[in-house]
Protein backbone atom coordinates (compact mmCIF):
# COMPACT_ATOMS: atom_id res chain seq x y z
CA UNK A 1 0.00 0.00 0.00
CA UNK A 2 1.80 3.41 -1.31
CA UNK A 3 2.26 5.72 2.10
CA UNK A 4 0.95 9.57 0.54
CA UNK A 5 1.81 12.40 2.55
CA UNK A 6 -0.37 15.32 2.04
CA UNK A 7 1.66 18.55 3.14
CA UNK A 8 -1.24 20.86 3.29
CA UNK A 9 -3.13 23.64 5.78
CA UNK A 10 -6.59 23.70 4.73
CA UNK A 11 -8.59 21.09 6.78
CA UNK A 12 -11.63 20.21 4.60
CA UNK A 13 -8.97 19.71 1.71
CA UNK A 14 -6.80 17.15 3.90
CA UNK A 15 -9.97 15.44 4.80
CA UNK A 16 -11.72 14.68 1.37
CA UNK A 17 -8.26 14.10 0.01
CA UNK A 18 -7.11 11.64 3.03
CA UNK A 19 -10.73 10.14 2.64
CA UNK A 20 -10.58 9.73 -1.08
CA UNK A 21 -7.05 8.24 -1.34
CA UNK A 22 -8.22 5.55 1.13
CA UNK A 23 -10.73 4.31 -0.93
CA UNK A 24 -8.45 3.98 -3.64
CA UNK A 25 -5.87 1.79 -1.99
CA UNK A 26 -3.33 4.34 -0.34
CA UNK A 27 -2.46 4.86 3.13
CA UNK A 28 -2.92 9.10 3.36
CA UNK A 29 -1.91 11.10 5.93
CA UNK A 30 -1.48 14.75 6.89
CA UNK A 31 1.12 16.14 9.24
CA UNK A 32 0.04 18.76 11.38
CA UNK A 33 3.82 20.30 12.57
CA UNK A 34 4.63 22.77 9.55
CA UNK A 35 7.44 23.80 11.17
CA UNK A 36 8.95 21.03 11.55
CA UNK A 37 7.56 19.35 8.10
CA UNK A 38 11.11 18.64 6.19
CA UNK A 39 12.35 16.20 9.01
CA UNK A 40 9.48 14.46 9.42
CA UNK A 41 8.89 13.55 5.09
CA UNK A 42 12.58 13.15 5.49
CA UNK A 43 12.05 10.57 8.25
CA UNK A 44 8.52 9.17 6.95
CA UNK A 45 10.03 8.60 3.56
CA UNK A 46 6.38 8.65 1.88
CA UNK A 47 6.35 7.00 -1.38
CA UNK A 48 4.31 10.71 -2.49
CA UNK A 49 4.31 14.16 -1.36
CA UNK A 50 1.45 16.08 -2.17
CA UNK A 51 2.71 19.73 -1.36
CA UNK A 52 0.87 22.90 -1.01
CA UNK A 53 2.65 26.27 -1.87
CA UNK A 54 0.59 28.17 0.80
CA UNK A 55 1.68 26.80 4.06
CA UNK A 56 2.46 28.08 7.50
CA UNK A 57 6.38 28.72 8.54
CA UNK A 58 7.96 27.84 5.13
CA UNK A 59 6.00 27.68 1.50
CA UNK A 60 6.15 24.40 -0.67
CA UNK A 61 9.27 26.03 -2.76
CA UNK A 62 11.26 26.12 0.37
CA UNK A 63 10.14 22.81 1.42
CA UNK A 64 10.64 20.94 -2.20
CA UNK A 65 14.03 22.48 -2.24
CA UNK A 66 15.21 20.83 1.17
CA UNK A 67 13.62 17.63 0.38
CA UNK A 68 15.38 17.14 -2.58
CA UNK A 69 18.50 18.35 -1.21
CA UNK A 70 18.63 14.94 0.76
CA UNK A 71 15.96 12.51 -0.43
CA UNK A 72 14.49 11.98 -4.44
CA UNK A 73 11.10 11.38 -2.88
CA UNK A 74 8.09 11.86 -5.63
CA UNK A 75 6.63 15.45 -5.10
CA UNK A 76 3.23 16.76 -6.88
CA UNK A 77 2.91 20.35 -5.71
CA UNK A 78 -0.92 20.82 -5.40
CA UNK A 79 -2.14 24.42 -5.35
CA UNK A 80 -4.35 27.42 -6.04
CA UNK A 81 -1.64 29.35 -8.08
CA UNK A 82 -1.92 28.87 -11.64
CA UNK A 83 0.67 31.07 -12.84
CA UNK A 84 3.28 29.49 -15.89
CA UNK A 85 6.09 30.83 -13.65
CA UNK A 86 4.45 29.26 -10.47
CA UNK A 87 4.81 26.09 -12.59
CA UNK A 88 8.46 26.62 -14.25
CA UNK A 89 9.73 27.28 -10.83
CA UNK A 90 7.94 23.83 -9.42
CA UNK A 91 9.81 22.10 -12.06
CA UNK A 92 13.25 23.65 -11.67
CA UNK A 93 13.20 23.07 -8.06
CA UNK A 94 12.65 19.55 -8.54
CA UNK A 95 9.07 18.25 -8.42
CA UNK A 96 7.93 15.34 -10.17
CA UNK A 97 4.55 17.19 -11.32
CA UNK A 98 2.02 20.02 -10.96
CA UNK A 99 -1.49 20.56 -10.43
CA UNK A 100 -3.96 23.50 -9.95
CA UNK A 101 -6.92 23.61 -7.78
CA UNK A 102 -10.03 23.16 -8.20
CA UNK A 103 -8.80 19.33 -9.96
CA UNK A 104 -10.73 16.53 -10.74
CA UNK A 105 -10.22 13.91 -8.15
CA UNK A 106 -9.59 11.21 -10.93
CA UNK A 107 -7.17 13.44 -13.07
CA UNK A 108 -5.26 13.88 -9.72
CA UNK A 109 -5.48 10.03 -8.88
CA UNK A 110 -4.18 9.13 -12.87
CA UNK A 111 -1.21 11.86 -12.13
CA UNK A 112 -0.26 10.26 -8.84
CA UNK A 113 -0.11 6.76 -10.43
CA UNK A 114 1.81 7.91 -13.22
CA UNK A 115 4.20 9.59 -10.83
CA UNK A 116 4.69 6.35 -8.81
CA UNK A 117 5.14 4.29 -12.00
CA UNK A 118 7.94 6.57 -13.65
CA UNK A 119 9.90 6.03 -9.79
CA UNK A 120 8.88 3.15 -8.60
CA UNK A 121 11.51 1.16 -10.47
CA UNK A 122 9.14 -1.59 -11.28
CA UNK A 123 6.24 -0.79 -13.25
CA UNK A 124 5.49 -4.51 -13.18
CA UNK A 125 1.53 -3.56 -10.51
CA UNK A 126 1.12 -0.78 -14.08
CA UNK A 127 1.63 -2.65 -16.58
CA UNK A 128 -1.80 -4.00 -17.54
CA UNK A 129 -4.57 -1.84 -17.07
CA UNK A 130 -7.93 -3.90 -17.31
CA UNK A 131 -11.65 -3.00 -17.70
CA UNK A 132 -14.49 -4.84 -19.03
CA UNK A 133 -11.97 -7.46 -20.73
CA UNK A 134 -9.92 -4.71 -22.75
CA UNK A 135 -6.72 -5.18 -21.75
CA UNK A 136 -4.07 -1.82 -21.97
CA UNK A 137 -0.73 -3.18 -22.46
CA UNK A 138 1.49 0.07 -20.66
CA UNK A 139 4.77 -0.98 -22.18
CA UNK A 140 3.98 -2.44 -25.39
CA UNK A 141 1.60 0.13 -26.49
CA UNK A 142 -1.16 -2.38 -27.24
CA UNK A 143 -4.36 -3.36 -26.32
CA UNK A 144 -6.54 -6.39 -26.45
CA UNK A 145 -10.03 -7.25 -26.07
CA UNK A 146 -10.19 -11.10 -25.60
CA UNK A 147 -8.21 -12.58 -28.78
CA UNK A 148 -7.26 -9.18 -30.86
CA UNK A 149 -4.87 -6.97 -30.08
CA UNK A 150 -3.93 -3.73 -31.67
CA UNK A 151 -1.02 -1.04 -31.79
CA UNK A 152 -1.78 2.19 -30.21
CA UNK A 153 0.32 5.53 -30.77
CA UNK A 154 1.22 7.31 -27.84
CA UNK A 155 -1.16 10.10 -28.04
CA UNK A 156 -3.97 6.99 -28.23
CA UNK A 157 -2.57 5.08 -25.37
CA UNK A 158 -2.06 8.09 -23.12
CA UNK A 159 -5.93 9.17 -24.20
CA UNK A 160 -7.12 5.28 -23.32
CA UNK A 161 -5.06 5.30 -20.08
CA UNK A 162 -6.30 8.36 -18.73
CA UNK A 163 -10.30 7.03 -19.28
CA UNK A 164 -9.49 3.62 -18.12
CA UNK A 165 -8.28 5.55 -14.86
CA UNK A 166 -11.28 7.55 -14.62
CA UNK A 167 -13.53 4.64 -15.56
CA UNK A 168 -17.32 5.46 -15.54
CA UNK A 169 -17.12 8.93 -14.79
CA UNK A 170 -16.30 12.07 -17.29
CA UNK A 171 -13.03 13.41 -18.09
CA UNK A 172 -13.23 16.84 -20.04
CA UNK A 173 -11.90 17.61 -22.85
CA UNK A 174 -9.49 19.92 -20.68
CA UNK A 175 -8.37 17.85 -18.37
CA UNK A 176 -7.19 15.17 -21.14
CA UNK A 177 -5.34 17.81 -22.91
CA UNK A 178 -3.77 18.71 -19.36
CA UNK A 179 -2.73 15.30 -18.45
CA UNK A 180 -1.15 14.75 -22.12
CA UNK A 181 0.56 18.19 -21.70
CA UNK A 182 2.14 16.83 -18.26
CA UNK A 183 3.23 13.54 -19.97
CA UNK A 184 4.86 15.89 -22.23
CA UNK A 185 2.74 15.33 -24.97
CA UNK A 186 1.68 18.97 -26.36
CA UNK A 187 -2.28 18.10 -27.94
CA UNK A 188 -4.24 21.03 -29.07
CA UNK A 189 -8.44 20.97 -29.10
CA UNK A 190 -8.35 19.59 -33.01
CA UNK A 191 -5.06 17.04 -32.33
CA UNK A 192 -7.06 15.74 -29.30
CA UNK A 193 -10.68 15.43 -31.29
CA UNK A 194 -8.29 13.49 -34.46
CA UNK A 195 -7.06 11.21 -31.46
CA UNK A 196 -9.80 10.17 -30.26
CA UNK A 197 -11.64 9.18 -33.53
CA UNK A 198 -8.64 6.84 -34.92
CA UNK A 199 -8.46 4.95 -30.86
CA UNK A 200 -12.58 4.95 -30.97
CA UNK A 201 -11.69 3.11 -34.59
CA UNK A 202 -9.11 0.77 -33.46
CA UNK A 203 -11.16 -0.23 -30.63
CA UNK A 204 -14.40 -0.91 -33.01
CA UNK A 205 -11.82 -3.04 -34.88
CA UNK A 206 -10.92 -5.22 -31.98
CA UNK A 207 -14.78 -5.70 -31.49
CA UNK A 208 -14.85 -3.18 -28.13
CA UNK A 209 -17.46 -1.08 -29.83
CA UNK A 210 -19.26 2.04 -28.62
CA UNK A 211 -17.35 2.06 -25.38
CA UNK A 212 -15.87 5.71 -25.60
CA UNK A 213 -19.13 8.27 -25.08
CA UNK A 214 -19.02 11.92 -25.86
CA UNK A 215 -21.06 13.66 -23.17
CA UNK A 216 -21.85 16.83 -25.48
CA UNK A 217 -20.28 20.07 -23.78
CA UNK A 218 -18.84 18.10 -20.70
CA UNK A 219 -16.21 15.14 -22.14
CA UNK A 220 -15.86 11.28 -22.71
CA UNK A 221 -16.35 9.17 -20.60
CA UNK A 222 -15.22 5.16 -20.43
CA UNK A 223 -18.41 2.99 -20.67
Amino acid sequence: MPKIMLIEDNENIKKELIEFLMRYGYEAYAPTDFENIVKIALKDEPDLILLDINLPYYDGYYICREIRKEKDIPIIIVTSRDSEMDEIMSMNLGADDFITKPYNTQILLARITAVLRRTSGNNSAFEIVEHKGLKLNITSGTVNFYDNKIDLTKNELKILLCLMKNKGCIVSREDLMDYLWNSDLYVDDNTLSVNVTRLRKKLNEIGFEDGIETKRGLGYILL
